[in-house]
């Protein structure tokens, strides 16, 4: 029997505030357990939230960038379930009017540009973490994260593979730090998603039963957990049997989903809007000043790179991938201003600098503007090609300027065209064997005179100048 995959997402995206959505405390990472915590996001008797506007703020530029109707009137509720690291016993989030609904964004496929419908944006808080200890018969609970602002993120079920709800994510990860609402911190919880995964026979308008996948901290996991989900349900129903609607859990250890608990609907959580908290108008003033100041997105930067620069697509395509990588280009070409050879570097060295260090390109050791003054001394001939390397490794080792570092080791290209000429002419003379073998036509021994040259310049010789030479001399 032929299946057809049905995937939806829903993304948990922790928003850059500096405090809390209810109250003042920190939403600092990695504090002391119990330390960013108050009466308010403790759920202590009597106390009562306040909105923090800024997280507002962040979902209404999220609803602009995925191309969402802005909800003029909405409001939070209660979701009432119990659970040790939820200190009220209840959850406040949004349900039946959430801040924006009916969006969309666009992923390119193998099959072309595919559109995947986000259903709906909410705001909530999220819960504390439970600490297991595995040497001892209990677990601790740390509140600091209770309180800090969520926004959901939910599709549509119009995916179909698990490399399609890859991609997906890395879309709308670059996209929520393109416009500076979110870190995108998979390690530490800032951007996570909970599947819910259904097969269905081939053609049928009926879905099948869906399970929820959840712990997937990583794309690369996202997809692994899917297809193994995927491939779980195929053979319970091709041998006669019922998928379970449930939770599970991806152990990325052992490569295989385990049942957590069973699914629970809407009902079971009792949901009823906060009697404490204020419908939330949003007047037109506040949309148009959101809309004003969106940011140049990642698709639309991808293809003024391509007409502005005239590079190729998979260069623009790595390039904006990263609002940080991106920016350091520009920056680059406003001291060296040639497209493609800055694009190279970046893909290249400076790529694997960043990957090295485990660091974004605003924290990279050598700055755009040294780059571009290093790609400038190349293009003039003062250090060559190969030598710079060496220079750009150093220069993120001891963050010096590339001219410093070039004079300070001696790098400065030889192009003095007499002496390359006496060079040229002393190897040709003492291999007058290759020599003739060249003039019969094993025109690759070239290579073999430029390389002898190297070594008695140290590599310093300028190869443009070398190559000229001895074309010149071989004729």
């Amino acid at each position: 029997m032929e299946f057809e995959i049905v995937i939806g997402l829903e993304v948990h995206a922790q928003l850059k505030t500096k405090t809390k959505i209810f109250c003042g405390c920190s939403t600092a990472f990695g504090a002391a357990p119990n330390t960013h915590t108050c009466p308010v996001c403790l759920g202590m008797p009597g106390v009562l939230p306040v909105l923090n506007r800024r997280v507002v703020e962040y979902a209404l530029k999220t609803a602009v960038a995925t191309n969402c109707e802005i909800q003029k009137n909405s409001r939070f509720a209660r979701k009432n379930y119990f659970y040790p690291d939820l200190p009220k016993g209840y959850q406040i989030s949004q349900y039946e009017a959430p801040i924006a609904r009916n969006g969309f964004i666009r992923l390119e496929t193998a099959g072309g540009v595919k559109t995947i419908r986000i259903n709906r944006i909410h705001m909530e808080e999220d819960a504390g973490k439970l600490i297991h200890d595995p040497a001892e018969n209990f677990s601790r609970v740390d509140f600091n994260r209770t309180g800090v602002p969520l926004m959901e993120i939910v599709s549509e079920p119009d995916i179909r593979t698990p490399e399609e709800a890859s991609e997906y994510l890395k879309v709308l990860h670059s996209l929520i730090r393109y416009i500076d609402v979110c870190d995108g911190n998979m390690e530490e919880g800032g951007f996570r998603c909970d599947a819910n995964v259904s097969i269905m026979p081939k053609g049928s308008a009926v879905f099948g039963t869906r399970t929820e996948v959840k712990n997937m901290n990583s794309f690369k996991n996202v997809e692994k957990a899917l297809a193994y989900e995927i491939e779980r349900q195929r053979e319970i129903i091709e041998d006669g049997g019922l998928v379970v609607q449930e939770t599970r859990l991806w152990d990325p250890d052992r490569g295989v989903t385990v049942s957590m608990r069973g699914k629970e609907e809407a009902h079971d959580y009792r949901y009823f809007p906060d009697p404490d908290l204020l419908p939330l108008a949003i007047d037109d003033a506040w949309i148009d000043q959101i809309r004003s100041e969106s940011p140049e997105l990642p698709d639309d930067r991808k293809r003024r790179f391509q007409t502005e620069y005239g590079l190729p697509m998979y260069d623009c395509a790595l390039l904006t991938g990263d609002r940080e990588i991106a920016d350091y280009f520009e920056t680059c070409l406003e001291t060296f201003p040639k497209a493609k050879p800055v694009s190279n570097w970046i893909m290249g060295s400076l790529l694997g600098l960043l990957n090295t260090l485990g660091v974004g390109a605003d924290q990279s050791p050598v700055s755009p503007e040294d780059l571009g003054k290093l790609l400038k001394l190349v293009d003039e001939g003062v250090v060559s090609g190969a030598m710079a390397k060496t220079v750009f490794d150093e220069m993120a080792l001891a963050g010096k300027s590339p001219m410093e570092i070039i004079e300070e080791k001696g790098l400065v290209q030889v192009s003095d065209s007499d002496l390359l000429e006496s060079l040229v002419t002393e190897v040709l003379s003492g291999h007058p064997e290759e020599v003739e073998s060249y003039k019969a036509g094993k025109t690759k021994l070239m290579g073999f005179f430029v390389g002898l040259i190297m070594r008695r310049t140290s590599g310093k010789a300028n190869p443009k100048i070398v190559n000229q030479l001895l074309k010149e001399k071989l004729k």
